[in-house]
């Protein structure tokens, strides 16, 4: 076990490199500058992805797509000062069509969750982390990793500090709070929009605010924590960068200025979905009410 000497430390649990540095990277590097340790506990490789960056499509990418995004994981673990753990499983895919495929064998949504949570356990048990974040129950997406990754989290976070669940995976540690992690704010896109329409600028977002369901709400209603961060907003933006076959840098997730961004809506946003400490809402800080141990 590795020592923990400074600050309190921050475990997030993703289903594919890149989800670390698109949902909630300026959050983890705002931690690690302030001290604490931070961990990004990858489930899978992400081998089934596409290239996704015009840039990258070129010969010899896809066919060692397993590696470039281990190495692209890396790098993006640098940028942001995390530490680094792969769960060893296989992305899923995301199936399409009418009917949906079945998954390929062998993936990760296919793994009986009892196994792939004890595993996941164990790594809870080695980093201790007094704070976990997740994905909520629809994944942030309907993506079969992302609703697996919030199922395995959820019962991790409850075994591992259980004495009888898993007494193969070390000795026990208790999470003190556990978070879901909302990216998709549409009052957050809303204000982008307007500021495009005062600038005399086409609003990038019009054709995906009118494919948004009016019935499916905003995800603000949720939040219950919004850590400002706007500062680390370069390191995210660079670690996004990092995964070049995934994120295009001319593409959607740098339409906003930085400058708009770091001025209108300078946090991210989380729903605390489970604390054993106490707390007052609405939070600024995800280790609100937790003492250093």
């Amino acid at each position: 076990m590795s020592e923990h000497a400074n600050g309190l430390r921050l475990m997030a649990v993703h289903a594919h490199p890149d989800d670390e540095a698109s949902k909630a990277a300026a959050t983890l590097a705002k931690y690690v500058a302030e001290g604490h340790e931070v961990m990004v506990v990858t489930l899978t490789g992400g081998e089934r992805g596409d290239v996704l960056n015009p840039a990258m499509d070129r010969p010899g990418v896809l066919e060692n797509l397993p590696q470039v995004r281990r190495d692209e994981m890396a790098a993006a673990a640098k940028v942001l000062g995390v530490q680094h753990h792969w769960l060893g499983y296989v992305d899923s895919g995301l199936p399409e069509g009418d009917p949906l495929p079945p998954l390929p064998e062998g993936c990760f949504a296919l793994v009986p969750n009892e196994e792939s949570t004890g595993k996941l356990v164990e790594v809870i048990r080695d980093f201790r982390p007094h704070v976990i974040i997740t994905y909520d129950e629809n994944g942030g997406y309907p993506h079969p990793d992302h609703i697996k990754c919030h199922e395995i989290s959820v019962a991790a976070f409850d075994a591992a500090g259980d004495p009888d669940a898993y007494p193969e995976a070390g000795e026990p540690w208790t999470p003190s709070k556990l978070y879901y992690t909302h990216g998709f704010i549409r009052a957050r896109i809303l204000r982008f929009a307007d500021e495009f329409g005062k600038n005399g600028q086409d609003n990038p977002f019009e054709e995906w605010l009118s494919r948004w369901k009016t019935d499916q709400g905003d995800m603000m209603a949720r939040v219950t924590t919004q850590v400002t961060c706007g500062e680390y907003f370069p390191q995210r933006d660079d670690a996004l960068r990092a995964h070049a076959t995934q994120v295009d840098p001319n593409g959607f997730f740098f339409a906003v200025p930085l400058e708009w961004q770091q001025r209108l809506w300078p946090t991210e946003e989380f729903e605390l979905a489970q604390t054993r400490v106490k707390t007052a809402i609405p939070e600024t800080d995800l280790f609100s009410g937790i003492e250093q141990s």
